[in-house]
């Protein structure tokens, strides 16, 4: 009998099949099939060879699956090695026949061959990664602020601290951006790195479609001259009954202190003719709400796990972060794909930590996807416990892995990739 579905072929891509492969990803985000020469041109510097996955059924990619060097913030401001994953589609018509799984095992395993510590990925669906040894490690929030209701003084939109708001053009953010960027990341716990070709994108050097719309730029200046802070927004143009109820929709917005945070919401809550501020995505602690005379005029509009992470090396991923508490915590992590599993003695302080495979009896027994959740130290595991996804082989061993992991802060990844 013949099969209906030859061999799939699942391979690293060559150049002249880009094309190809960019069609396939169009067809699996649902959007137009074609792959104009322009945008071809635009996507081809990111072309790295054994880096772009594709699944082959005679002849024509139907799966796609591309990996990228990234720095990962672990806690305590340590840039870990990355390999972070996006472009992974399957097309309808070849769904359920493992490609992913396929094209998963093989980046991974190059992954840990060259050194990286985790995977990173922003999942479009929750239940995909999960069994792929990827948990949540951040979460992000977004509000909708009702200017008006905000109980701002609006007639003064400049920064009450010494500091200055300027507008900019796309040339001063590729100068400005980066420095501050390097800043925030060493401070914030599941940022990751932006090269330079993050910085053309988003400044319209370089554009994927015919969509790009030139944003508006605004930086603030600390009382001392230092670029403390960075937004990119857009605004409609809506108008009834002859008053204007104009939206800003940020784009991204990163500064370095709490006074640049503060005043570049208070500056888009300023802009004339603005009645809805959306704030892109956010911490789910941030301190938005709390920045407005009435924090309830900052609405939660949407709430949802942002950055996956999948540990590759539990020492290395242990040992580069940072502790709050003293003590010692020995970890059974399982992992079906046999990657990062086994028995690990951490031996953590304000200090540092140190991990080292033991034979020691476990504390706790939990999936490699739940140490990830709890690396970036946002989640709990006592919750994991009550959850049935972490077992405490010692009494009171989650709450002696919470005093441990968890953060003040939650970790945040700005950036969608």
């Amino acid at each position: 009998m013949t099969r209906p579905y030859p061999d799939i072929d699942v391979r690293p891509i060559i150049e002249p099949e880009l094309a190809d492969w960019l069609r396939a990803v169009n067809t699996g985000f649902l959007r137009a099939p074609t792959v104009p020469d322009s945008d071809l041109e635009a996507r081809r510097p990111q072309f790295r060879p054994g880096r772009f996955l594709g699944a082959f059924d005679s002849g024509r990619c139907v799966a796609t699956f591309r990996s990228f060097d990234q720095q990962l913030t672990a806690v305590g401001g340590a840039a870990v090695p990355a390999d972070a994953i996006s472009a992974v589609t399957v097309t309808a018509t070849h769904r359920r026949r493992g490609l992913l799984t396929r094209m998963m095992a093989q980046d991974l395993a190059a992954a840990k061959d060259r050194g990286d510590v985790v995977a990173t990925l922003i999942a479009a669906e929750y239940p995909i990664y999960g069994r792929f040894g990827f948990g949540p490690a951040t979460w992000m929030t977004e509000w909708t602020i009702d200017v008006p209701r905000s109980g701002l003084d609006l007639r003064r939109p400049v920064p009450d601290d010494g500091g200055r708001i300027d507008l900019v053009d796309g040339d001063d953010v590729r100068k400005l951006g980066p420095e501050l960027h390097e800043r925030i990341c060493r401070s914030q716990p599941g940022a990751v790195s932006r090269d330079e070709m993050w910085w053309r994108v988003r400044t319209g050097l370089v554009r994927f479609d015919a969509s790009w719309t030139e944003p508006f730029y605004a930086v603030y200046r600390s009382p001392d001259g230092e670029i403390d802070g960075l937004v990119s927004y857009h605004s409609d143009d809506n108008w009834h009954d002859k008053q204007p109820h104009d939206t800003a929709t940020v784009d991204w917005l990163i500064a370095s202190t709490p006074a640049a945070e503060r005043a570049l919401w208070r500056y888009l809550c300023s802009i004339d003719w603005i009645t809805l501020v959306k704030s892109g995505w956010r911490a789910p602690d941030d301190l938005l709400p709390f920045f407005l005379p009435d924090p309830r005029a900052a609405r939660i509009t949407a709430q949802s796990d942002w950055l996956w992470v999948r540990l590759l090396d539990v020492v290395r991923a242990l040992e580069a972060r940072t502790y709050e508490g003293e003590g010692t915590l020995v970890l059974e992590v399982t992992d079906r794909d046999g990657l990062a599993g086994g028995r690990y003695r951490l031996e953590a302080s304000t200090e540092g930590g140190s991990c080292t495979r033991t034979t020691a009896d476990a504390d706790l027994t939990l999936d490699v996807a739940d140490l990830a959740t709890l690396w970036l130290g946002d989640e709990s595991a006592v919750r994991l416990a009550a959850l049935g996804r972490v077992r405490e082989e010692r009494a009171g061993a989650g709450r002696s892995a919470d005093a441990l992991l968890r953060t003040s802060r939650r970790p945040w990844c700005p950036d969608m990739f």
